[in-house]
């Protein structure tokens, strides 16, 4: 079979390409972008071209781009094209050159598929490409899982890439690298040579011409072995991917818009890391987080650790995974050097004062007296709910909320806005009607914490 045969067999399959869609294919110039652009074209597929120059080498990198505009016009084809500063901006994002050069170039795919015209030369084609096609080929694949390997990953990293994710496709990964060569030759193709290609001071570069040579000499089939491995790691995650989502469901609970973990029922797990993982990482926590979380399941009641966006808070016999905009509204920790703390539309200021006699007769539910000695630190604010119990003051018999708000005469309404201040899963204060008997102000009292809440 042909390769184009089997480039048009393996994008039906896998359902990747709509005949009447407009492609926006990134061509750099080399063999493997020049050999998609024919195949692309010999299969009826409209398409645009995209080049990027990094401007990395010179008067090479303009002979590129020269090659590339002149490549549009031999298909007639749109043609984008963009430069950047790659150096400058690798300093300015403390990055790699690659790592700089890549995210520019799909910073700039996205918006190109977003409706952004900048870049846009000239050609036929007015409407916005629905997918942007790259070059990846099987040799491609095999490097990244490799270095994926030695670098430490999972199963997402050892089945390399995806042929598809959103919008950007990835059609010759089915393809050997010396199958393009041999193609264009055979059709007289023409390409440009990336002598950068050749130098191993480049990772990927390093194992596609070092590592992988040297394996080749003990294991001669080490391609096609690395290759079969890839389609079993990929079958392989989709199992995974459906344990780690009956995982979630059975401990995922989403209570007044919060997302909550049982701790019982995750203790129970396993492996209790693995899943851990699955379930923090799409809220910005790290794989090394995963022990931070473990020893939230006996820590203090409102401990916590953070995200660059989440935070998880331990609440009595739950996680609750929250937003960093949401923790605002709903928990709220209160570390001991708290001055100001805002939870929901309330505003609460945290003061030590000595003990003054003032003090024992305060009649405003919005100012609270406590006994500083008995109090453990990290507090919680939170709403109230259901079970949940304190000792009104004057009274050493525990009451539960439920009850106190019918007492109170408290609304629906009235009772989803009451905020509870607790240390160590014992509530201190229903905040703005009543402190606990437990840590009301005694003669033996020395520090006072005064708490005033006030409307933001």
């Amino acid at each position: 079979m042909t390769l184009l045969n089997r480039f048009v067999s393996f994008v039906q399959e896998h359902e990747l390409l709509r005949s009447e869609g407009h492609l926006l294919i990134a061509v750099s110039g080399g063999v493997d972008s020049i050999v998609l652009c024919e195949l692309c074209h010999r299969a009826g597929y409209q398409f645009s071209i995209a080049h990027c120059n990094f401007q990395l080498r010179d008067v090479e990198s303009e002979a590129d781009a020269t090659f590339v505009l002149n490549l549009a016009k031999k298909y007639n084809a749109s043609i984008w094209y963009r430069k950047f500063e790659t150096t400058a901006r690798a300093q300015e994002m403390k990055s790699s050159i690659q790592e700089t050069a890549r995210t520019l170039r799909y910073t700039w795919f996205n918006e190109i598929l977003n409706g952004n015209r900048e870049g846009f030369l000239a050609g036929k084609h007015t409407s916005n490409p629905n997918c942007i096609l790259t070059a990846h080929h099987l040799d491609d694949n095999i490097e990244t899982s490799v270095m994926h390997f030695f670098r430490g990953t999972g199963l997402s990293g050892l089945r390399g890439m995806k042929l598809r994710v959103d919008q950007l496709v990835r059609p010759l990964l089915f393809a050997e690298k010396n199958e393009l060569i041999q193609f264009a030759k055979e059709e007289g193709l023409i390409w440009r040579e990336d002598q950068s290609n050749q130098s191993d001071a480049y990772t990927r570069n390093y194992f596609r011409n070092i590592i992988l040579p040297s394996i080749r000499e003990v294991y001669p089939g080490v391609e096609q072995n690395l290759a079969s491995n890839l389609l079993r790691f990929s079958e392989a995650e989709q199992l995974y991917l459906q344990a780690v989502a009956l995982h979630k469901k059975k401990l995922l609970e989403t209570v007044g818009g919060e997302l909550q973990i049982p701790i019982l029922l995750l203790k129970k797990v396993i492996p209790l890391r693995t899943v851990i993982y699955e379930i923090i990482k799409e809220f910005g926590f790290s794989s090394s987080q995963t022990d931070e979380v473990i020893r939230l399941f006996d820590a203090t009641n409102g401990s916590f650790i953070r995200s660059g966006s989440h935070r998880i808070i331990k609440n009595r016999n739950r996680l609750i995974i929250v937003p960093h905009t949401t923790v605002q509204h709903a928990f709220q920790p209160v570390e001991n050097n708290d001055h100001t703390v805002q939870c929901m539309n309330q505003v609460f200021h945290f003061e030590r004062l000595p003990v003054a006699e003032h003090m024992f007769h305060e009649t405003n539910p919005r100012v609270a007296y406590l006994d500083a000695a008995l109090i453990t630190y990290p507090l919680l604010l939170r709403r109230w709910q259901k079970g949940d119990y304190f000792y009104p003051l004057g009274l050493r018999k525990k009451k539960k909320l439920a009850r106190f708000f019918i007492d109170t005469k408290l609304s629906a309404t009235q009772k989803e806005q009451v905020l509870l201040l607790e240390s160590n899963k014992k509530i201190i204060w229903i905040a703005g009607y009543r402190i606990d008997d437990r840590f009301k102000l005694t003669d033996q009292t020395k520090t006072v914490l005064k708490i005033e809440m006030r409307v933001q």
